[in-house]
């Protein structure tokens, strides 16, 4: 069943391309008046970039694969192409998950700006129209992953991701990153003045979503907003009231936009400051709890300090691999996910694998597969 869901993924994307029109439609007309709603009772199964341990990230096939194993958001992180459309891409540049090498017409597109205060060089997002962005075929992140999609699927735009959520079987959150965003409005100029920011929450309120955390109009269409960038968070809470997460790097990386070091943003002054605007953290889970050698040292004291304050958190990246998993899980996701979840006590998890976290907690859950999906 699944292999003939791709085929025919496949071909209606190759009818599409051929038209010059989006790859995944907007959202049906047809109501779906009795889906099953969110759950809320447990953990939030967050899909990062989709199911991408499975299929090449942010591209149809990856969010509806993790629909389809359970996930509670599919996440997504967004740019802005040249002219101005926003779309579903992870780095700023093109060059390590896509095809663009092989545009030979395009070999003149390479530029170097600055990224987070580093020169970085590549062919850049912000330099390639809509239509031209659809032309790269985008390629599994790591070589030690399934290769057989690479090539098949292109870049989608906010809208189609949007469109992804809207369509499935069941209620699903989004969970959208404002990507970049000193870079994006240095590069891409919008009529009016409007900035990223601003585009970016026009295309929620266009889509309807709407509403405070567990609001009646969150559960109809649950969102969560995400970004490295306080300024950013701070700048859409007088444009949405709808939820947001302030996401916190490495411990020796600072804030893209305000220069704060990992240290100040995770003081008590600052979380304090920061929950007016935000309803939890996304910390870099090894920020949480500290590895040397590739085993876990004794945990920080954030996760406590935070919920003390009432902020959720919601650590990334949870990865199957035996590479990502540190020697005390014994090469089994599962111990990582109760650990995280019974010790820890996260409120949700971004999971390169959807399918195993929820399995796991299917597992866990008294009432099995009737409790959730």
């Amino acid at each position: 069943m699944k292999s003939l869901c791709i085929l025919s993924l496949i071909a209606l994307e190759l009818t599409l391309l051929s038209a010059s029109r989006p790859f995944y439609p907007l959202p049906s007309k047809v109501a779906v008046p009795l889906k099953k709603p969110l759950q809320t009772t447990r953990p939030y199964n967050v899909a990062h970039r989709g199911s991408n341990g499975e299929i090449p990230e942010e591209t149809v096939l990856a969010y509806m694969r993790a629909i389809e194993e359970g996930a509670d958001f599919i996440e997504t992180d967004i740019l802005a192409s040249k002219d101005g459309v926003l779309v579903c891409f992870h780095d700023v540049t093109l060059d390590e998950t896509t095809d663009i090498a092989d545009h030979k017409k395009f070999a003149n597109r390479r530029a170097t700006y600055e990224v987070q205060g580093v020169n970085t060089t590549g062919w850049f997002v912000v330099d390639f129209t809509l239509e031209e962005l659809k032309l790269f075929r985008v390629k599994q992140r790591y070589p030690f992953r399934d290769q057989q999609y690479n090539g098949k699927f292109g870049l989608i735009t906010f809208e189609e991701f949007i469109s992804i959520a809207l369509d499935a079987p069941r209620v699903v959150g989004i969970y959208p990153e404002i990507k970049n965003p000193v870079l994006i409005n240095q590069h891409v100029k919008w009529p009016g003045g409007k900035r990223f920011e601003d585009k970016f929450v026009e295309m929620l309120k266009k889509y309807g979503y709407s509403g405070s955390y567990l609001s009646k109009e969150w559960m109809k269409q649950p969102v969560f907003i995400q970004s490295f960038a306080p300024t950013s968070l701070i700048y859409i809470s007088n444009l949405t009231d709808s939820p947001k997460i302030f996401l916190i790097d490495d411990v020796d990386i600072p804030t893209q936009d305000t220069n704060q070091s990992y240290w100040e943003i995770t003081s008590d002054s600052y979380l304090n400051y920061i929950k007016e605007y935000v309803l939890g953290i996304g910390p870099w889970k090894d920020t949480v709890v500290p590895e040397v050698k590739n085993y876990l040292e004794p945990p920080t004291d954030l996760v406590a300090r935070a919920h003390a304050l009432d902020l959720q958190v919601h650590p990334y990246t949870y990865r199957n691999e035996n590479q990502f998993l540190h020697f005390n899980f014994s090469q089994d996701p599962y111990k990582e996910y109760d650990y995280w979840i019974k010790v820890i006590r996260v409120d949700g998890l971004f999971t390169d694998f959807t399918g195993s976290l929820h399995n796991y907690q299917e597992l866990e859950s008294p009432l099995g597969e009737n409790f959730t999906h």
